[in-house]
């Protein structure tokens, strides 16, 4: 809560101690960080428990000899407020810019007249004109293709993204029933859904699909303006988050595990981690699914067992060093081929020498997940030179994969019913993560979104005036 001239005021309520409540946040990625921001914000006194030996979750960095390499690619889009809020907060806006409009170039290898080069982009004008354009000389689909996309955008538009309804159905029966042939779905829908939800549209929910391109493409003309980090995503996420916490008085507790949580007859909280049992008046899990019903105590959800169907989906990153420059664009998304979008990580990295370091986003990779580098290795580099003729030929420097098996919640048709809210039926017991009820997929948006809803709950039973950072933007 602030004052008319933006000073922060100090809360006034406290506990039988004579002190401000105390908080406790499991999980140092970004829901975790979000809500213990919100809670000091607030006056809160606030312990946040990661497990490992950083903040950021599933969004870090490591080092790999002089590389310092972003465990995937992150992106997020102009209408991701929440997180666009988090860079600000975080003062790290300036190094994760957006695009001045939206321009996503699309190399199709796989056209019998030979490789074409098709671009995504909006105009300035309103929404759907915005995109018209673009869609109208879109070399990958045909002439009656473009016409059936506008067409279902238009059914597209009038959707509530949260009627239950759609989230019992798949994106690709929805899509079956508006018009669109496989080749559109393959050239477009899944070009963005793929990336944005992990999953094809065949296994993805129509209400999460409905969200993410009613929110993204037709809200408002620049709402898919696509940002992504300039510098290491540890930058960000660990170092400067890490900054912002410490300045709130905020402990953090690295590589420290909650074991077990229970609530006292007085009503207070002990979270145990290794050597030592914390106090605490609210404690907020912010930690996945799984880990979640392990320390949730008896009763505080109806089924806890349901959090365990929600299920996981993998993404897997390819990482390439090349000897030389062989690619001119930052990025570039890819049909006719099994690489899906590509990124040049060569300045954020740290790349010295004059080659050039790519990054292979592979979302929805049941099917690539698992194998060994050797078999990627012979899988993807071919593939990279069908698209790039400038890699024909070049020296590999480094080869490399990443892989997060459990990267994100499956997006299934469903899901929504399995995700639960904030709030639990034990008092002063929370939740966040992306995994839970925001209404997004899971992306860094989404994680944040939960990191605000978790710590509003908080602060509206612990009595602290709070404002919802977003109120003037939604």
């Amino acid at each position: 809560m602030t004052d008319d001239d933006g000073a922060r005021r100090p809360a006034t309520a406290r506990t039988d101690t004579g002190l401000p409540p105390h908080a406790v946040v499991v999980g140092g990625g970004l829901a975790g960080i979000t809500a213990a921001l919100q809670l000091a914000d607030s006056g809160v006194r606030v312990t946040l428990l990661e497990g490992r030996p950083r903040l950021g979750g599933l969004a870090f960095s490591f080092r790999r000899g002089e590389l310092t390499v972003d465990n995937g690619q992150h992106v997020y889009l102009r209408c991701c407020t929440a997180y666009r809020w988090f860079l600000d907060r975080v003062e790290g806006a300036a190094l994760a810019p957006l695009q001045r409009r939206l321009d996503v170039p699309v190399l199709d290898v796989a056209h019998p007249r030979g490789p074409r080069l098709g671009r995504l982009r909006r105009s300035g004008l309103p929404v759907p004109l915005h995109l018209a354009a673009s869609l109208a000389t879109y070399p990958h689909l045909s002439l009656a293709e473009r016409a059936s996309v506008g067409r279902a955008a238009l059914a597209l538009k009038s959707l509530d993204p949260a009627d239950p309804a759609l989230d019992g159905i798949d994106f690709a029966t929805w899509l079956g029933r508006h018009g669109q042939s496989a080749r559109t779905i393959e050239a477009l829908w899944d070009l963005v859904g793929v990336a944005t939800l992990n999953a094809t549209a065949p296994h993805a929910s129509m209400g999460l699909a409905a969200m993410v391109f009613k929110t993204g493409l037709l809200s408002e003309p620049g709402a898919a303006d696509i940002g992504w980090a300039h510098v290491p995503l540890g930058e960000l996420h660990d170092t400067l988050a890490g900054k912002a916490l410490d300045s709130l008085g905020v402990r953090t507790a690295l590589r420290t595990k909650a074991e077990r949580i229970t609530r006292g007859a007085s009503g207070r909280w002990t979270v145990e981690v290794p050597g030592e049992r914390i106090e605490a008046d609210a404690v907020v899990l912010a930690v996945p699914q799984r880990e979640t019903r392990d320390l949730m105590p008896e009763g505080a959800l109806d089924d806890p067992d349901r959090l365990l169907d929600i299920g996981t989906a993998p993404i897997l990153n390819v990482h390439v060093v090349y000897d030389r420059k062989v690619l001119r664009q930052p990025f570039f998304a890819a049909l006719g081929t099994p690489v899906q979008w590509v990124f040049d990580r060569t300045d954020s990295s740290g790349l010295k020498g004059g080659g050039q370091y790519l990054a292979v986003s592979q979302s929805a990779a049941q099917d690539d997940i698992d194998l060994p580098v050797a078999d990627l290795r012979a899988r993807y580099l071919p593939e990279l030179e069908r698209l790039l003729p400038a890699a024909r030929g070049a020296g590999i420097r480094d080869f490399f994969v990443t892989r997060e098996r459990t990267a994100t919640f499956a997006p299934t048709p469903g899901v929504g019913r399995l995700r639960p809210g904030a709030r639990t039926h034990a008092p002063g017991l929370y939740l966040a993560g992306a995994w839970t009820a925001t209404g997004w997929p899971a992306t860094m948006e989404g994680a944040v979104r939960s990191g605000f809803s978790a710590a509003g709950a908080a602060l509206s039973a612990l009595g602290r005036r709070h404002e919802h950072p977003l109120q003037e933007a939604v």
